[in-house]
């Protein structure tokens, strides 16, 4: 009986420590789920079926008290983010000044993406016709998204 309620503790601090220490639903909350199934196993291959049923029960109730206390806790407001993200991974090429119609020079092979260089911004681009030379003249032809796509000039 020392070893199913041994379990029965270890598996709630394993699942106490996933949800407050450790991010994720990784391997810390996998053993604590396994430590209770073990638990439950173990008592009713051992003692039949009443003490694996209280085992159950038991283990039930272990779970419904830590998650009341979960949520009821400071613990949450102490680890939740308040302050509002209001910056954006990448800003878009009209942001940049980049439009279509505008001509620049690749800095890079394109094949099929690579740098290019409009006026004083340097910004990654995505060739339309395959591969272009670095230091060929290139046009934008179309903005697909962040995606800025763009052609060699030919010349007249």
């Amino acid at each position: 009986m020392g070893l199913i309620i041994t379990l029965l503790v270890l598996g709630l601090l394993l699942i106490i420590a996933e949800m407050t220490v450790i991010p994720g639903f990784g391997i810390t909350g996998i053993l604590g789920l396994a430590s209770f199934i073990g638990a439950i196993v173990m008592a009713f291959s051992q003692f039949g079926n009443t003490v694996g049923f209280i085992v159950l029960f038991a283990a039930l109730v272990l779970c419904g008290i830590l998650l009341f206390f979960v949520l009821r806790s400071k613990t949450w407001r102490k680890i939740t983010l308040h302050q509002k993200i209001d910056e954006k991974a990448l800003p878009s090429p009209g942001e940049k000044g980049i439009v279509v119609g505008m001509e620049g020079v690749s800095l890079t092979r394109l094949n099929p993406a690579g740098n290019g260089r409009f006026g004083d911004v340097t910004i990654e681009v995505r060739s339309s016709q395959g591969l272009i030379q670095a230091k060929t003249p290139i046009k934008v032809v179309y903005i697909e998204g962040l995606s800025i796509f763009v052609s060699p000039v030919e010349n007249n």
